[in-house]
């Protein structure tokens, strides 16, 4: 039972270490905690007044590893302002989640947190920074929620800093909580070498550094607090530009020098799929682009250059510049994020636009493998992540063949369709497709349809999963997937503050802490 585990893991800490690491996480001693996993498989509470009656799936109060009075506040202001009670029961169940469940340590002492994405007890870059997002706006209302957000950027500061090829991650040695062992890294040779004790797993997916700098950047945006910006902070950075650097050189040098500085291999017995050309995947070409081994699903790309993990890199550095200059630190990093930002923006129009669609990958050599994978970043999420405006011609004509039966991996059933990706099967769309498509459109109609195709497929649990069947509704992956459900309810509050008439009671913007 996670709660339990951060009990333990704090037993071995002094008194005073204790009472910090628990600011903000509701603990009961006599609380009997189910395991999450098991209790987000079936209906809990009672159900909503809504036709499909969606039961109430947060655990009890003394369960919940975190609490935020300005959750809390959000949550009952929802409540009142939308019209739909099922999207209502929706928004209450997953608006919390990654606070009712996933903060498996916090020491606000040690500035450390240590963030589960679900099901699996590690911790991600790029679903961490997802899982806080929608949270953003809160963090200058509530101090105890940004210095939980604090203490994460500083304990991925310090994974950063030591693996930044690695993407997920073990607790931190000080929680006193146990590495888990993960079977999908038995066999796996990376190089350079790991220790498995503080990495998960060491797939290099770029998308993985950039949700490193977004966290950073909401932290930032919403509190102006400069306190994160410490010493572990500032070599993460200059960490992610030694990748950017690595990562964007060529295969080959003009004398055929080949070039390596990361490979991961599978195979021979192990679970993981076997990297080509020893563990150093497909060749490349200079574009001005950053390559990456994995995609942001966790399986192998195709070709090098994944074009929105580059756009939502090149947008991530331009922000990181603007808080440099804002606060006037480090004027030479901020220097280099300009340029790469600038470098990366007009690579991604130059080798990667045919005919006005976007291909996902491409290897600098002509090479371009025109589809797209439902993890966030994906092509449909490019307005999602400020790269470029819903209206834009090559974003209109490219989301609308993602869209359809043109995408390898979009499936459509009689219920529930959307876009999907080999980490499950090509007849296993994923609700986050739909929900980025949401932010992808302003067409009322649209909306409407990608929203219904979301909240009529939760198998009945009032969740959002990783992947939903197309031919049984009942047939889904994950129950718990806190990523999903913070996605969710970021696209319900994007919907009340931009589309407030399609599912607020009144036609009045509401945003978090501005409103009522």
């Amino acid at each position: 039972m996670g709660l339990l585990n951060v009990i333990f893991g704090l037993m071995k800490l002094n008194a005073k270490s204790i009472v910090l690491a628990l600011t903000g996480l509701a603990v009961h001693s006599t609380a009997q905690c189910p395991d999450y996993t098991g209790y987000s498989q079936e209906p809990q509470g009672d159900p909503s007044n809504g036709p499909l009656g969606l039961p109430f799936m947060r655990p009890a109060p003394a369960c919940r590893t975190f609490n935020s009075t300005a959750v809390e506040k959000v949550i009952s202001d929802m409540k009142t302002l939308l019209k739909d009670p099922d999207i209502a029961r929706l928004f209450e169940n997953t608006f919390p989640n990654t606070l009712d469940t996933t903060v498996r340590y916090y020491s606000q002492e040690e500035n450390l947190a240590f963030i589960i994405t679900g099901d699996i007890t590690a911790q991600w870059l790029r679903d961490t920074a997802n899982q806080f997002a929608h949270y953003g706006t809160l963090l200058g209302q509530d101090p105890e929620l940004a210095q939980l957000v604090k203490a994460v950027i500083n304990n991925e500061a310090r994974y950063v800093s030591q693996y930044p090829y690695c993407g997920s991650f073990q607790p931190p040695p000080e929680s006193g909580l146990a590495p888990s062992h993960n079977d999908w890294a038995d066999g796996v040779t990376v190089n350079p070498p790991v220790d498995n004790q503080t990495v998960f797993e060491c797939k290099y997916e770029l998308d993985s550094l950039c949700g490193f700098l977004k966290l950073s950047r909401l932290y930032y945006t919403n509190t102006k607090d400069t306190s994160f910006m410490n010493d572990n902070w500032r070599t993460a950075i200059d960490q992610i530009f030694r990748v950017i650097n690595e990562q964007s050189q060529a295969t080959f040098d003009k004398d055929f020098n080949f070039i390596s500085f990361y490979n991961w291999t599978g195979g021979n017995g192990a679970l993981s799929p076997m990297v080509p050309n020893r563990g150093n995947r497909e060749p490349k070409a200079f574009t001005g682009l950053v390559g990456t081994h994995h995609r942001p699903s966790d399986d192998l790309s195709v070709f090098a250059f994944l074009t929105p993990a580059n756009a939502m890199l090149s947008v991530e550095l331009t922000h990181l510049a603007e808080i440099l200059d804002q606060t006037n630190e480090l004027k030479n990093v901020s220097r280099q994020a300009k340029e790469w930002s600038s470098r990366i923006h007009k690579a991604i129009w130059d080798t990667t636009v045919v005919d006005n669609i976007f291909a996902y990958e491409t290897n600098g050599f002509g090479g371009r493998y025109v589809m797209d994978d439902a993890n966030i970043p994906s092509l449909i999420s490019l307005p999602y992540l400020g790269f470029l405006e819903k209206k834009n011609p090559a974003y209109v004509a490219t989301r609308k063949q993602l869209l359809s039966a043109k995408n390898p991996y979009f499936a459509a059933g009689k219920k529930f369709q959307g876009v999907g990706g080999p980490h499950v099967d090509p007849w296993h769309p994923w609700p986050m497709s739909q929900i980025a498509a949401i932010f992808g459109t302003d067409d009322d109609e649209e909306i409407l349809k990608s929203l219904y195709l979301v909240v009529n497929n939760t198998a009945g649990l009032g969740l959002i999963h990783e992947s939903q069947s197309i031919y049984d509704e009942k047939d889904y992956t994950r129950s718990w997937f806190a990523w999903a459900n913070s996605f969710f309810a970021e696209m319900v509050l994007d919907l009340a503050d931009r589309k407030p008439s399609l599912v607020l009671k009144r036609n009045e913007s509401y945003r978090p802490g501005l409103n009522l």
